[in-house]
């Protein structure tokens, strides 16, 4: 049956799709076109010359337009997400899905392609027709047997990457995973037992894989619908004679006693406990069903303390996710321009993530779960999605053996410079707030939104709860609320409060009291404080002194020099801290900056100075991220000028006081943010030759406009502002703050919480 969490989920996906520009991928031009020069460079005449020199010698098509970066999504919609033969037209969200993933994980350019046709010879040749477009072919929800069929005709018959990561994509994620797995229980994959559950393409795919990997075909139990595949069976599908064995073993109960592996790829709760109980010592279980996988987890390690667990789901570990494949594997295959992905790809592939899980885990990672300390072991066989090594670790292993097998027509020579443009094509803005929403998740706080009447503040309110990241508690006027909910649907059910309401009056008085406690030595009046009570600013930020919710947001509505006097009165400084400063993180196309103060200080001393610049690198290394801190100026360690001359100062505070920190200037900021030129002109500046992620600006003025500029030019998003330097958990909006900017800083907020309470 379905929930009332189902419908609200069905309506969010379908506002997700249909607001703004409609769908979730679009076309964008990469060269100027801005004048008639432009144009005519673009389009006529000038495109004529690299039409001429592609005729002549077509792998010019790689070097004169977006071929070699450029993959195709095909589908004929037979086998959809579990959905099942909806048609090509149903299929595109989730074409379109797919090229979304292409893009933020590995920088790769997407046309989707539905075609309609179930004929598998038709269906190739009209892959065939456009292939001249793309560097490369994903095939995605294409029913077997056809799917086979397909996927080696094209292989044969193209000179261009072509893979169905139904198939390979679960086949090269979970043989990652089983190589790990099967050092922890101390087995060899010769020797090894294995019984697969399911016998579709993505079964057959990595059953052939786990073979190439070393299993003994001999040891390896297939089951369909029907039960085992043994000499018995008739009408088989030539893709499941390969694995009919001699045994009159007919069912997954008989065939699974005595085993060491279990692949299930089949169908929720097929596996029971007996079965598992069957299995021999350190049975590794592999339920990649997806939603609900073969055995529940919980269930499983209820079952056996010494089973070694794997899912398709990102709520347990070691999630078999196809997205640690694919984007790479292509990649790595373009970057090259391989005229195929053969084995030994696949294989590199499988390895590079397997020798990846070995390895110490990032800081950055690590925080983006609630263990915090990841390591190697039967809760770690695989990398997490998260993590920003894929792109080098797999795409260079797949690169190098395309090179070493032979159908790579453009070899790498420099895997250093290789290296760094990997890196630079990474998406790190939109993983940077998965990751830290992810961390939010893992332990959800109490979190208060000021003004609840408002469309935005609602709504982000409804996705922070729904997403699992925070429990809200709105203020605001209940029957606003109410009738706002109404209006667009909102499903949300949790406490309003309206300060100004009669049935808050003792909650008011309560916190009344308190506030006059903390305040009457500073001219505030009881009757001051019941008034002050009933504005939501001061309601909500007293709600957090007296430890009735974690966190508290506002803004929005209101200046923020507003929205800060009550909390300043109410919350205060941390100790020690003499004034607060805001940070602004902005999300550039070369990775998250840090501007400070943007919103608080309008001159600071090179004292303050010293200390916003250390405010900010205790909050960014929070985060997760190794801060290089730049103090700005218009000169470069010239000191001439009063402006000048306070954050030199500054910077020599921080070198005596704090010798650990990366900090460095005065310096301007198109120094401080080009590794070339600071590595060039100023070799002996403490930031070491790298590019500043923080900046902190010598005024108000400058930093408040200059994260506002990039901010409109390149369109980034910014999370922000945070407060620093608060006793406890509370930040201010923006006015007119988007739904996104909300969610966001409503996340810093719940972070914040967190690490307080540790």
């Amino acid at each position: 049956m379905k929930t009332e969490k189902d419908d609200k989920l069905r309506l969010d996906a379908l506002r997700y799709h249909e607001t703004g520009r409609k769908g979730k991928i679009e076309v964008v031009p990469t060269k100027p076109h801005d004048t008639q020069r432009d144009l005519a460079l673009a389009y006529s005449p000038g495109v004529a010359e690299p039409c001429l020199a592609i005729e002549k010698n077509p792998n010019d098509a790689y070097r004169y337009t977006a071929k070699g970066n450029l993959v195709a999504v095909i589908s004929n919609g037979t086998a959809v997400l579990g959905l099942g033969d909806i048609g090509p037209l149903a299929s595109k969200p989730v074409m379109e899905g797919k090229g979304l993933l292409f893009k933020i994980f590995a920088d790769i350019d997407v046309f989707d392609i539905e075609i309609n046709e179930k004929d598998p010879e038709k269906f190739i040749q009209a892959v065939k027709a456009i292939s001249p477009t793309f560097g490369g072919i994903n095939l995605e929800d294409i029913k077997a047997p056809e799917a086979f069929e397909i996927e080696k005709r094209l292989k044969e018959e193209l000179d261009i990457p072509v893979m169905h990561d139904d198939q390979h994509g679960t086949a090269i994620i979970s043989a990652a995973a089983l190589i790990n797995a099967l050092e922890l229980a101390g087995k060899k994959i010769e020797e090894a037992y294995f019984v697969v559950n399911g016998a579709g393409a993505a079964a057959i795919a990595c059953t052939k894989l786990y073979v190439a990997l070393g299993a003994d075909p001999d040891k390896i139990l297939m089951c369909d619908s029907k039960g085992v595949i043994n000499h018995k069976r008739t009408q088989l599908n030539e893709e499941k004679i390969p694995f009919v064995r001699n045994t009159d073993l007919n069912t997954l109960e008989e065939a699974i006693k005595g085993s060491d592996v279990f692949i299930g790829l089949s169908k929720a709760d097929v596996l029971t406990p007996e079965m598992l109980r069957s299995m021999n010592e350190n049975p590794i279980v592999f339920a990649m069903a997806n939603p609900n996988p073969e055995i529940k987890y919980d269930l499983a390690l209820e079952t056996r303390s010494d089973v070694i667990m794997a899912t398709g789901r990102s709520d347990y570990p070691n999630q078999v996710n196809n997205v640690l494949g694919f984007p790479f594997i292509f990649r790595g295959a373009l970057d090259v321009q391989a005229s195929k992905i053969n084995e030994e790809m696949k294989l590199a592939a499988v390895q590079a993530l397997a020798e990846l899980a070995k390895e110490p885990v990032p800081e950055i990672v690590q925080m983006a779960y609630k263990t915090g300390n990841l390591s190697f072991g039967r809760d770690y066989i695989i990398p997490k999605p998260f993590d920003g090594r894929l792109i080098t670790k797999v795409s260079m292993a797949v690169a190098k053996a395309a090179m070493d097998s032979g159908v790579a027509q453009k070899p790498i020579n420099n895997w250093n410079v290789y290296e760094e443009e990997l890196l630079n094509r990474l998406s790190s803005d939109q993983k940077l707030i998965r990751m830290l929403q992810n961390r939010a998740k893992q332990d959800p706080k109490t979190l208060v939104f000021s003004n609840a009447a408002e469309y935005n503040v609602l709504k982000a309110a409804q996705i922070v709860h729904d997403e699992g990241i925070a429990r809200p508690i709105l203020l605001g006027n209940k029957e606003k609320v109410e009738e706002l909910k109404k209006e667009f649907d909102i499903q949300l059910d949790v406490p309003i409060i309206d300060p100004k309401s009669p049935d808050s009056e003792e909650h008011v008085n309560r916190l009344a009291e308190r506030l006059w406690a903390k305040r009457q030595r500073k001219g505030m009046t009881l009757y001051n404080a019941k008034r002050f009570l009933t504005n939501r600013d001061y309601f909500g930020s007293m709600m957090v002194e007296a430890g009735e919710a974690d966190a508290f947001l506002t803004g929005s509505t209101r200046s923020y020099a507003s929205s800060l006097k009550p909390v300043l009165e109410t919350i205060g400084p941390a100790p020690g801290v003499k004034k607060v400063a805001g940070l602004m993180l902005v999300m550039t196309k070369k990775g998250p900056l840090f501007f400070a103060d943007t919103t608080i200080n309008d001159n600071p001393t090179a004292k303050e100075l010293a200390k916003i610049a250390r405010m900010t690198e205790i909050v960014v290394r929070g985060i997760g991220i190794r801060p290089r801190v730049a103090m700005l100026s218009f000169e470069n360690f010239a000191a001439r000028t009063e402006t000048s001359k306070k954050v030199s100062e500054a910077v020599a505070l921080l070198h005596k006081s704090h010798p650990d920190m990366v900090v460095d200037g005065e310096i301007q900021p198109d120094f401080a943010l080009n590794e070339e030129l600071i590595t060039k002109t100023f070799p002996f500046s403490k930031l070491n030759g790298k590019r500043a992620n923080v900046l902190i600006f010598p005024n108000l003025a400058s930093g408040n406009l200059s994260y506002k500029i990039v901010r409109g030019i390149d369109n980034s998003q910014v999370i922000g502002p945070i407060l620093m330097g608060m006793n406890k958990p509370v930040h201010i909006l923006q006015m007119r703050s988007t739904i996104e900017e909300i969610v966001n800083l409503a996340t810093i907020a719940v972070l914040d919480a967190q690490q307080r309470m540790k």
